[in-house]
């Protein structure tokens, strides 16, 4: 990839969203122009949003802290795999409307390795540490051994003193969607319709690394573990 030439890309995408064309037909258009492969597309498609977009989902972002003694619901999937991710070494993206996203297009395939017992404690110790009044994991019931996970997840919460469920549903969106708590996703169709939301995944990451600065791809493109376009 030529670091210059997508950035331009970049910019060319958000300009053509904040004119106000559709998504769909502005990145085939701007991947066409540019020539980008499948995976430059899907990094635009991920990290790039219209100036718009961007401010309504930062205004519905509240920080982790905030979530104290209020009712979350965890889309359970979407915060996994971004923390395994991060765990396993494969970059991440930090979105113009400030959610950290993962890009590896997981979700569909997604199965247990050996990196999830080590996110799961991770979100946990997160919970003790914040006090949730209730908190809900969901998880897509098509995705293999959904079903095992959600009760593992129960007993989790149970032994660790923590009020909470965890369920497994064919479509988890009926209850995240205009959920009247806070949300835990990166998902923008959820966010966009949820009063307020919670970036877990990139608070956890960011508290795990101690706050390191997020690396642009101005600067070091190819070292960087966060990738902001």
């Amino acid at each position: 990839m030529k670091w210059k030439n997508f950035q331009e890309a970049a910019k060319d995408f958000r300009y053509l969203l904040n004119q106000g064309y559709p998504r769909k037909p502005s990145l085939e258009l701007v991947g066409n122009r540019y020539q980008l492969t499948f995976d430059e597309r899907h990094l635009l498609h991920r990290g790039v949003f219209s100036d718009e977009d961007s401010i309504w989902r930062k205004a519905r972002k509240i920080p982790f802290y905030q979530i104290r003694d209020r009712n979350l619901a965890i889309d359970g999937y979407n915060v996994l795999i971004t923390i395994e991710a991060s765990l396993s070494s494969r970059s991440l993206i930090l979105g113009d409307d400030g959610f950290i996203r993962d890009i590896s297009g997981l979700s569909g395939n997604y199965r247990r390795s050996e990196k999830t017992e080590e996110a799961l404690l991770l979100i946990f110790n997160a919970l003790k540490r914040v006090k949730p009044r209730h908190t809900l994991f969901l998880f897509d019931a098509p995705i293999s051994k959904s079903g095992e996970l959600a009760r593992e997840i129960r007993k989790r919460l149970k032994k660790e003193g923590i009020p909470g469920n965890a369920q497994a549903m064919k479509v988890p969106e009926k209850i995240l969607i205009g959920f009247s708590g806070v949300v835990a996703t990166t998902d923008t169709a959820i966010i966009d319709q949820s009063k307020k939301a919670v970036d877990l995944a990139g608070h956890i990451l960011r508290h795990k690394s101690k706050s390191k600065s997020l690396i642009s791809w101005r600067k070091n493109p190819v070292s960087s573990k966060i990738l902001r376009v």
